[in-house]
């Protein structure tokens, strides 16, 4: 999708699904190595005796892809700009897990003191291939309007 959407462009119930990204052991460790170095994130081995029970990916990295899936499928004009949320990991990515980011917009609120902009509310699920979610989150984004 290359258009640029805006406030007036959206609508409660729109949903935005993204093409599919595949994780690696090669990232994960990378990713880890730099930002989580927790021995389930970099070791098979050491991760196999864990709540993970196996190498997984940090949530940290999880969450990164899943904004690249974001850029990709809701081009908002102005950028993706989060203003507060919740995200949770109810299952771990793994080793070849091919991630899909599906996005519900929730509530559309425009501001009332600043006209150029809104809020919008939204819920993407990363799911992987068997469509699981391996992360949800629910977080508002600034939205702005169609200039004049």
């Amino acid at each position: 999708m290359s258009e640029r959407l805006y406030l007036e462009d959206l609508r409660v119930g729109q949903t935005f699904d993204s093409d599919p990204v595949t994780v690696t052991t090669e990232q994960i460790k990378a990713f880890a190595a730099a930002f989580d170095p927790q021995p389930f994130h970099l070791d098979e081995d050491a991760a196999r005796d864990t709540l993970f029970e196996g190498l997984a990916a940090s949530g940290w990295h999880t969450a990164a892809l899943t904004m690249r899936l974001l850029v990709q499928c809701f081009p908002l004009a102005g950028g993706l700009v989060g203003a507060g949320g919740e995200t949770t990991w109810p299952r771990p990515t793994r080793p070849g897990d091919a991630l899909t980011a599906h996005v519900e917009v929730l509530e559309i609120m425009p501001s009332k003191s600043r006209p150029d902009r809104g809020m919008i509310r939204t819920r993407t699920e990363t799911r992987n291939q068997h469509g699981e979610p391996v992360q949800i989150s629910t977080v508002r984004i600034v939205a702005w309007r169609r200039p004049a």
